[in-house]
């Protein structure tokens, strides 16, 4: 999101989804003008034509003022739009977009889960506080008012008189805004404004259609089709707010308490801004581009992860300025929020969510992702209704393109040639029509077809493929059809058929010969596995020792790992029971490319007691008086089960118990040892089906840690402790 955000890695998310058992209408508004004023007076076209030859962009001029008390907003906005169509036009269509906060059913869903979370930490807002809108007071041009009409997110406006083609018009529109509270793209949440789609802006108008896109906001995506403009948009707000807008920025003293900000950004696809009081700005220059970080000073060393993150950007525009065409703007702004799971792409500017932790900046793809998104939206834009493979598979191709280049191998080419579904819808396919699928579609088998031309060009082909189509549309809207004309003039008629068959069939497939081999597949998602686990342990330090999850890390760092069953199960029951945990687990490590040694037999379990088994991880499987490990160190168990809180002897002399927890290995405190239980003679039908359910989660990075936890007869947590994963509520939606 950009659509559909990224975790903090690129691992092919069917994967982590089978593996660690995971998964980032009201009725229409009306406002009417009640008088229908004398025609207005058009510029004069031949007057305009000088300008026009070197300027054909729309211009705005908005000023606004935040009431950061009541959450609105009060607007001014005079546009001047010339009539580049060929066209005569007897109305212009803006899209108001904060009216998709007038109802729950048109607002995004992507935000669902994050504002039910948020209405139970907040019991005091009502359902009606997440909601808001826009209301248009009137229109006029040249101080006379004209007939508009606001429905469905699109303002027409009457213009009364025609416009032809080459003649311009000014607007002059006022408007207030209710900010909803909340996550959505327009929002207030704690000590920030989130402040997307704000104003009315210009729609796209479609020559072919003879018609202007009225499209609401999508409920289910993200909506971004603009025309780039010019603006110059000034803001008043409260004197000790941070205002982050794209563009150059001029501060004003304003009314006492209060302040102006002027934001003047020319060629730009999209005007948004980010406001809050408690903003810190860290800004560095290099070769004429100034970065800037706009973040919380909420913990410790923050400054230092907002440097390398500042010094991250400017090696990935400066990668992206060689590989496609130079980034145009004097300024590029990132922007920290409570975006949770998501980061999004503005024009000249990125959102991106609360840093936690240490971060593993290097890797932090979405990061990488969302500023390709300055190429392959804000600078070449395109239907993102219609035709989202044209951003989101360019932005990701760029992307690993750009760890490829870097020497990294995990998030580099490997991360494409992993080839693991074939899906039905085409990648040139709508969002309406793409489902629950537009990860897979417009993402991951987007970025494939990219790479598969890549290869079928190579790189020098390739790039200067690319940055022949940056210049035919930069600042400009580009199409399918238009790349695909692109690739014809420049490779020729039979690469751009058989790149054309890729995107316009369905059950798109990545060639065998760029595929990596079943070998290769196994090693790489090993090492997947290990960096995720790393990265997740190296940001969140305070995690204890006996960790349930941390044993996989362990294992994945190379240390040994055995399961050890219980050879005294008194029924056939308890057996299948234990050979189902057996299996769910190895087929988890499986994945990852562990294979852990198995033992079952009392006889070997002796001989490898203490030297063997004092040197590995540990899985232990069953009642505890029917496992000889436990039976052989219980004493030891019980001691190191004391240091973690877990009671040991109270919860194995209930009867119908079960359960799990971890502890320092008996014989090697640096090593662990991970006991699923059950104290009754097998699982209860009730337990048993939670009780797996239990065991995968404590095992993942996208669960919380795990130290220990009890399940009662009916399945039902009992008793537990572990330390919060802040990530683990996002892989719960």
């Amino acid at each position: 999101m950009n659509k559909l955000k990224y975790w903090n890695t690129t691992l092919p998310k069917c994967i982590i989804a089978g593996s660690l058992v995971i998964a980032l209408s009201a009725g229409p508004v009306f406002g009417t003008g009640v008088v229908m004023a004398a025609k207005p007076t058009l510029q004069n076209g031949s007057l305009i034509e000088v300008d026009a030859a070197v300027h054909q962009l729309a211009r705005y001029q908005v000023n606004a003022r935040i009431d950061e008390k009541k959450m609105t907003i009060h607007g001014t906005e005079t546009v001047t739009y010339r009539n580049n169509t060929k066209d005569t036009l007897d109305d212009i269509v803006f899209h108001t977009f904060a009216d998709a906060n007038r109802s729950k059913e048109t607002q995004s869903s992507l935000f669902e889960n994050s504002n039910e979370r948020m209405t139970k930490e907040n019991p005091d807002k009502k359902p009606e506080d997440f909601l808001g809108g826009i209301d248009i007071n009137n229109v006029k041009s040249l101080g006379q008012p004209l007939k508009f009409d606001n429905t469905n997110q699109a303002l027409t406006v009457v213009l009364g008189q025609a416009l032809q083609p080459g003649q311009s018009i000014t607007l002059e529109l006022e408007f207030d805004v209710n900010i909803p509270y909340g996550s959505q793209r327009l929002s207030h949440y704690k000590n920030i404004i989130n402040g997307a789609h704000w104003f009315p802006v210009l729609s796209v108008y479609d020559p072919a259609d003879h018609t202007w896109d009225k499209t609401p906001y999508s409920t289910t995506f993200e909506s971004d089709y603009y025309d780039a403009a010019d603006y110059q948009v000034s803001m008043n707000v409260p004197a000790d707010y941070q205002v982050s807008m794209p563009g150059t920025l001029t501060v004003q003293d304003a009314e006492a308490g209060r302040k102006m900000v002027t934001a003047t950004a020319n060629n730009t696809r999209e005007f948004v801004f980010f406001a809050s009081p408690d903003f810190k700005v860290e800004s560095v220059t290099r070769d004429g581009l100034t970065i800037q970080y706009y973040y919380f000073d909420n913990q410790k060393d923050k400054k230092q992860i907002i440097d390398q993150y500042i010094n991250q950007a400017f090696k990935v525009i400066n990668f992206f300025s060689e590989k496609y065409g130079k980034y145009p703007y004097p300024e590029f702004r990132i922007v920290e929020s409570y975006v949770e799971g998501l980061a999004v792409e503005f024009s000249r500017m990125i959102q991106m969510g609360l840093i936690q932790g240490q971060p593993d900046i290097s890797n932090h793809s979405a990061f990488v992702h969302e500023i390709a998104h300055q190429w392959f939206h804000a600078l070449i834009g395109n239907n993102s209704e219609t035709e989202s493979f044209l951003d989101e598979g360019f932005a990701d191709f760029s992307m690993v393109y750009f760890y490829e280049k870097q020497g990294n191998p995990l998030n580099g080419f490997k991360v494409i040639q992993f080839d693991e579904v074939s899906l039905d819808s085409s990648l040139d396919t709508t969002n309406d029509k793409v489902g629950d699928s537009p990860d897979a579609i417009f993402y991951k088998k987007g970025r494939q077809a990219i790479y598969e031309l890549y290869r079928t060009l190579g790189e020098e082909k390739f790039d200067e493929l690319m940055q022949t189509y940056f210049d035919q549309y930069v600042y400009k809207n580009a199409t399918i059809d238009g790349l695909l004309q692109t690739i014809e003039n420049k490779v020729g008629k039979k690469v751009r058929d058989d790149w054309e068959a890729d995107l316009r069939n369905p059950n798109y497939s990545l060639k065998p010969e760029y595929r990596l081999t079943a070998d290769e597949e196994a090693a790489y998602m090993h090492e997947q596995f290990k960096s995720i686990y790393q990265s997740v342990f190296a940001q969140f330090t305070e995690v204890p020792f006996e960790t349930m999850s941390r044993i996989f890390d362990k294992t994945l760092q190379g240390e040994p790992l055995t399961i050890i069953l219980s050879d005294r199960l008194t029924s056939d029951k308890a057996t299948k029971q234990q050979d189902q945990l057996l299996s769910q687990i190895k087929g988890f490590l499986q994945i990852s490319g562990i294979k852990p040694t198995v033992i079952k037999e009392r006889q070997v379990l002796k001989n490898k007691l203490k030297k063997e088994l004092g040197n590995s991880n540990v899985i232990v499987i069953g009642k505890p008086d029917a496992n000889g490990f436990i039976q052989a160190l219980k004493s030891g168990i019980i001691k190191r089960a004391d240091t973690v809180g877990f009671k040991w002897r109270d919860i194995m002399n209930k009867s119908n118990q079960s359960g799990a927890y971890i502890i320092k290995h008996p014989y090697n405190q640096n090593r662990l040892m991970l006991h699923y239980f059950w104290t009754g003679d097998q699982l209860s039908n009730q337990t048993a089906d939670p009780f797996m359910a239990k065991a995968s989660e404590s095992l993942s990075f996208s669960s919380h840690f795990y130290q220990y936890y009890v399940m009662n007869n009916i399945g039902k947590i009992s008793n537990e402790q572990k330390v919060e994963n802040p990530y683990a509520k996002l892989f719960a939606e």
